[in-house]
């Protein structure tokens, strides 16, 4: 039971984070996703991968930065994800660092807050 609970969850944040990067390439002409659904499925799979894997050195090495810089730092670190993500497949593409990934990190993170609130809601609801 305790297993399936926590794939659900697993399979929620994907979809959450699926929708986050469609939200991201339809505001953003820097950002593009090709394969249609199952390439928003791989990307949004591979940069999970990437953020956890590489995401906690990133963040715990640039930590004394972000302190100081109060949070806004880890833009930055998650637009070096991406381009990381940019590199590893060939689904996704970001046209420039400082213009397109910094805000996509920024409308990714925006809107991965904002869809994961919904799901909240509709589970509790």
């Amino acid at each position: 039971m305790y297993r399936r609970a926590v794939l659900g969850r697993l399979l929620i944040r994907w979809a959450v984070l699926a929708g986050a990067f469609t939200i991201a390439a339809w505001l953003l002409s820097g950002l593009d996703v090709s394969g249609g659904v199952w390439g928003y499925i791989w990307v949004s799979a591979l940069f999970g991968i990437v953020n956890v894997i590489l995401g906690t050195v990133l963040r715990i090495v640039t930590l004394p930065l972000t302190i100081l810089t109060l949070g806004l730092f880890l833009i930055v670190v998650n637009a070096v994800l991406l381009e990381i993500t940019d590199r590893i497949t060939g689904r996704l593409t970001i046209d420039g660092f400082w213009w397109a990934a910094i805000w996509a990190a920024i409308i990714l993170s925006l809107a991965s807050m904002l869809l994961s609130s919904l799901v909240r809601r509709a589970s509790s609801a």
